[in-house]
């Protein structure tokens, strides 16, 4: 193959993935399933789960044993002196200063400690459990975050969409009115002015056109953010996911499987461990320790051993249990435990005010709902209305039977309607989200 043939089919696959790339589309389930792989939350949630099989880790550790090795050289170039009655050497009424120790000391072992009895310990590790839930629990939390925030975004760039479409569809429909009312015009049959109040309202729309494009980018990039994917990448979003979808609306919901209530209760689990790991201060605690050392002293660097060489070398172990008993510490411990109640309560009034939050927005979506419902018939008509009156208003314009404003107001009208409409399938879908979040059903979306 010659180097202008390889260019040439380097060329064509390029353009064909372009072409591809350019005309990728994504459904809401997509976007959101990207999210929850691509978004920093997710994976900084992810992370926090992972994190807390350390913390458990770290609990444990206390009650396991912990060994160390140690070892020191030290090297004394001025022994201390004691002063020693003359007695003792033969030489009665004197004084005799006597250097004790050896130049040099050096000591190596190794040291065993084992908690038998800790309380704090033991709570220590089933908190670090009870956390590694409380992580699981807020990721889920951060799915559903993701989940409110996708979808809201995802349904605004078809609204957004729809609303350019509808500008667009009526700079057309103005346009052929436009040229009707230019062939009249030359043809001594319109007026100019006419013609100049349809090229400004067609220069409005053509404003409007390029205000919406921007506003569709801008939705579009949001979009891409909550999702985690690069700015620059071209998407579009699939109309299915638009459509309207009746519910069968509950009277009242039961919050107790909600997410945010099982964190709290969670929060409160950990509160209580808080409260025992505080009361556990009154408890005494129990340690053994055991160590087997080596030491080597003498005038020279203690490297050999023997008496000639003037270094001695011995070994030493020691075994100790160690029992601390609490007695009195100025009621610092009382005065925490009541810290540590003082936060459950607190933590009880937040979980009942969010069940009536969590209440107060199931309601409300369901409210929004049926308004939305209700306005989505409304404008639905509203539309066909505006159409039947732009239709016969421009039959009667061609007849003379109707003014030009007549025919501007009614493209004006057909254009409200649409968006009208459009905006109630906004509200509906926006109330669909919190209504599946009310319920805590979010992930019915990627089901």
């Amino acid at each position: 193959m010659t180097k202008s043939n390889k260019l040439i089919c380097i060329i064509f696959l390029a353009l064909t993935f372009i072409k591809g790339y350019a005309q990728q589309s994504i459904t809401l389930k997509e976007a959101i399933e990207f999210a929850l792989q691509n978004k920093a939350d997710a994976k900084k949630a992810s992370l926090n789960v992972k994190n807390s099989d350390y913390q458990i880790m770290a609990a444990k550790a206390g009650a396991l044993p912990k060994i160390n090795g140690q070892a020191n050289l030290n090297y004394n170039p001025i022994l201390q002196e004691s002063a020693l009655p003359g007695e003792i050497f033969g030489a009665p009424g004197t004084t005799i200063l006597v250097p004790f120790g050896q130049k040099w000391i050096a000591n190596g072992g190794v040291n065993l400690t084992q908690a038998l009895f800790n309380q704090q310990v033991f709570v220590g590790l089933k908190a670090a459990k009870s956390t590694k839930e409380f992580y699981e629990l807020n990721a889920s939390l951060t799915e559903e975050q993701i989940i409110e925030r996708v979808s809201t975004a995802y349904f605004q760039v078809f609204t957004v969409k729809e609303k350019l479409n509808t500008l667009e569809n009526s700079y057309s429909s103005t346009e052929k009115a436009r040229n009707i009312i230019k062939s009249l015009y030359d043809n001594g049959l319109a007026k100019k002015i006419d013609l100049d109040r349809t090229n400004v309202n067609l220069t409005n729309i053509k404003t409007l056109i390029t205000q919406n494009k921007n506003a569709v980018t801008q939705a579009e990039n949001a979009l891409k953010f909550y999702m985690g994917m690069a700015i620059h990448t071209p998407i579009s979003v699939a109309a299915a996911d638009m459509e309207i979808t009746p519910h069968l609306l509950d009277d009242t919901i039961s919050t107790d499987n909600r997410t945010e209530i099982k964190i709290l209760t969670k929060t409160k689990e950990l509160l209580e461990y808080q409260k025992k790991a505080d009361e556990a201060e009154y408890y005494p605690t129990a340690t053994l320790n055991a160590g087997y050392n080596w030491q080597g002293q003498g005038n020279k660097f203690p490297l050999t051993n023997g008496r000639s060489n003037g270094v001695f070398w011995s070994d030493y172990s020691t075994i100790s249990l160690g029992v601390r008993i609490p007695i009195f510490n100025g009621f610092a411990t009382k005065a925490k435990v009541a810290q540590a109640q003082i936060d459950i309560e607190k933590n009880d009034a937040d979980i009942a005010d969010r069940k009536l939050a969590l209440d107060l927005d199931y309601q409300n979506a369901k409210s929004q709902i049926i308004n939305s419902l209700s306005a989505i018939d409304n404008q639905k008509a509203n539309v066909s209305l505006a159409e039947s009156v732009l239709s016969n208003t421009k039959s009667n314009y061609q007849y003379g039977l109707a003014t030009l404003t007549d025919l501007l107001d009614a493209e004006n009208s057909l254009v409200q309607a649409k968006n009208n409409y459009t905006n109630a399938v906004l509200d509906y879908k926006i109330a669909e989200i919190q209504y599946y979040k009310s319920q805590g059903d979010l992930k019915h979306y990627i089901k």
